[in-house]
């Protein structure tokens, strides 16, 4: 799976989580950027992205990540 790839899949996942079909998430892409993500919804969305890529997140990775493009990274470390 291409980077580009992901990034396409996590956007429908975003859109989903978050109920917004105006959603596109990029490397910088923080918490701050999407109305709405806070610590349970980041709870769900690590949930939701997981499932979507047949990932398991260490609970010491999803505290180190700072944006979407490290989320990215781990996600193609995983797959």
């Amino acid at each position: 799976m291409t980077r580009k790839e992901v990034f396409e899949k996590l956007n429908e996942v975003y859109r989903d989580v978050f109920d917004n079909a105006d959603i596109i998430v990029g490397d910088s892409t923080t918490a701050s950027d999407i109305d709405g993500w806070d610590s349970l919804m980041h709870i769900t969305l690590i949930s939701e992205v997981e499932d979507a890529f047949g990932v398991h997140f260490e609970m010491k990775d999803v505290t180190k990540m700072q944006n979407v493009g490290e989320m990215v990274n781990k996600i193609l470390e995983l797959i």
